[in-house]
């Protein structure tokens, strides 16, 4: 009966122990010979409330002036081009996918890439500036990154591109406790939220929609069970603490 009690003591000792992690990416990755095309790069996609900077260049500097927010003004009869500061950073998309462009009014961009939303409004201005040049940046592509990481916090990327590898890096990588084989990616476009699941051991983890992230994506990294383990640390000592009182009491007094 003695060596029941010892027995159960040690296999309740070994069952109540955190389970080792697996904390390594890519486990499936042998070698040095894995090459694969790049099927899912994105090209960012103009939403309601993305903040634009657009710039205009010509031969022409009146027209350079009203293109980039400025305006003319006439002394002693002659126009000269004046820019006046910028009140905002950029032009903010409205809910129906339209900014407000000087000259040009109402532009709709919604749902165009940068390539095709510089065609468009390069091709308008055409029609009364020869040989403009547009360029489009979108000044506030971020990505946010939460749970089981060192320093979750939103991030901006002037890149306009990144991956959910590089997105966790910023974020100081996953802690010890992060689930690397099932991190959630939250996305929301033209008001639809969308999920997906992101597997960091498996090389598959590159042919995800959501390897490389989109404006406004939300990465959320789940808690292994052993955190739960570790947070409830001084529960769980004192809990083993009793029952190994409790089985040494019943030893010492069990009849030999």
């Amino acid at each position: 009966m003695k060596g029941f009690f010892i027995n159960f003591l040690l296999l309740w000792t070994v069952s109540s122990c955190a389970p080792s992690r697996n904390i390594s990416y890519f486990t499936d990755l042998q070698g040095n010979g894995y090459t694969e095309a790049i099927q899912n790069k994105p090209d960012p996609e103009i939403q309601p409330d993305d903040l634009l900077s657009i710039s205009v260049s010509s031969l022409n500097p009146e027209s350079n002036v009203l293109f980039n927010n400025g305006v003319l003004q006439t002394i002693g009869g002659a126009s000269s081009a004046v820019a006046t500061p910028r009140t905002n950073e950029g032009y903010l998309v409205d809910a129906n996918g339209a900014i407000n462009f000087p000259v040009l009014g109402n532009v709709s961009l919604g749902g165009l890439t940068k390539q095709q939303a510089t065609a468009k409004i390069t091709s308008e201005i055409k029609k009364s500036v020869k040989n403009p040049i547009v360029n489009i940046r979108l000044l506030n592509f971020k990505i946010t990154v939460v749970g089981e990481v060192n320093h979750p916090s939103t991030f901006t990327v002037p890149s306009e591109r990144i991956s959910v590898i590089e997105a966790l890096g910023l974020a100081g990588d996953l802690t010890v406790y992060g689930k690397r084989d099932n991190i959630l990616v939250i996305r929301e476009k033209y008001n639809t939220r969308s999920t997906f699941r992101i597997n960091l051991g498996s090389k598959d983890v590159f042919k995800s929609p959501a390897f490389y992230l989109q404006q406004n994506d939300v990465v959320y990294v789940e808690p292994a069970k052993a955190k739960a383990l570790s947070t409830n640390g001084i529960s769980y000592y004192f809990t083993f603490v009793s029952v190994l009182i409790s089985v040494l009491s019943i030893i010492a007094i069990y009849p030999r």
